[in-house]
């Protein structure tokens, strides 16, 4: 009883606050760049420089409470519980675009084309065809007209081009490697987690720099896969299913990403020995995080690419 009531409580911080200051700047520059305001590109920068000042230096400073031995179990049982609430948040955060991408898909695709009595559609719009994929782009040369609507695979109007998502990205070439990439550094990263309940320190740093190749290596032919699709016209603004392609993958992309930098930092941690067989949370949770974001690569392969 002694022991749970020597909780640690840290003292009072200031990184909070920064870090609300930094993601508040990111979001408003994120927002103002999507509508082509000129200082929206400086202000994420910004806000992205500040955010990530306030992580390296919040969580050194939790690594140094740690290594100093002020946490006990209460204190890891509180941590693992917190990890749990982040990704369990993370989970709604992609359940909510899933839903919106099933939503568009099921709902409002088949609502358009004159499912449920909605017998108005051909009146309104007789070119619209009710089917999956949305999408189109403009022929090279031609401008959209006011009032032209863009959509697949309706007849499409003079300077409208269409085609299937496969005629952009095929998902049996470069999604299909990225699937196995990721696939295989959880394989890595579990492989490295067991070294480290043995002990075996050189097992530890070859498997996790197995693993943050392979993430490195995914978040590379993902660029190369946009910088295919752009030229070929799948764009934010090539329909609906271009905006949920690029939603959806793009923040996937973000979370590799940030799981690259987490693997990075246990890398370096692993390096100074701040582990043991028994004291490792930190390998856990971002072992946590990176399975989590695997699941979520097969369900954007599947439901995005695929089908």
């Amino acid at each position: 009883m002694s022991k749970e009531q020597a909780y640690y409580v840290p003292h009072g911080t200031y990184w909070p606050i920064i870090g609300s200051i930094g993601i508040s700047i990111l979001f408003v520059g994120f927002a103002n760049q999507m509508h082509g305001v000129e200082w929206g590109g400086s202000a994420m920068l910004l806000g992205f420089a500040i955010t990530v000042f306030m992580m390296f230096g919040w969580l050194g400073q939790v690594v140094n409470e740690s290594i100093s031995g002020v946490y006990n179990a209460q204190v890891d049982r509180s941590f693992r519980w917190g990890m749990s609430w982040f990704i369990f948040s993370e989970v709604m955060f992609f359940a909510a675009f899933f839903g919106a991408l099933f939503y568009a898909r099921q709902l409002s695709v088949p609502w358009l084309g004159g499912a449920d009595n909605n017998i108005y559609t051909p009146d309104l719009w007789n070119a619209f065809s009710a089917s999956w994929h949305q999408m189109a782009f403009l022929a090279p040369g031609s401008e959209l007209q006011s009032g032209t609507v863009m959509s697949f695979p309706a007849v499409p109007a003079t300077g409208i081009e269409t085609a299937t998502p496969a005629d952009v990205v095929n998902p049996w070439g470069l999604p299909a490697l990225n699937t196995l990439l990721l696939l295989l550094s959880g394989v890595t990263l579990t492989f490295a987690h067991h070294a480290l309940r043995a002990g075996h320190r050189n097992q530890i740093v070859g498997w996790l720099i197995a693993t943050i190749a392979l993430g490195a290596a995914f978040l590379g032919f993902q660029v190369l896969e946009y910088g295919h699709a752009y030229q070929d016209g799948l764009k934010l603004t090539s329909g609906i299913y271009g905006s949920t392609f690029y939603m959806l993958t793009g923040f996937h992309g973000f979370h590799v990403t940030v799981g690259v930098i987490m693997l990075t930092v246990i890398l370096y941690r692993v390096q100074k020995g701040h582990f043991t067989a028994d004291n490792h949370f930190a390998f856990e949770g971002v072992a946590w995080y990176w399975h989590f974001v695997d699941v979520v690569w097969l369900g954007l392969f599947i439901f995005v690419y695929w089908l």
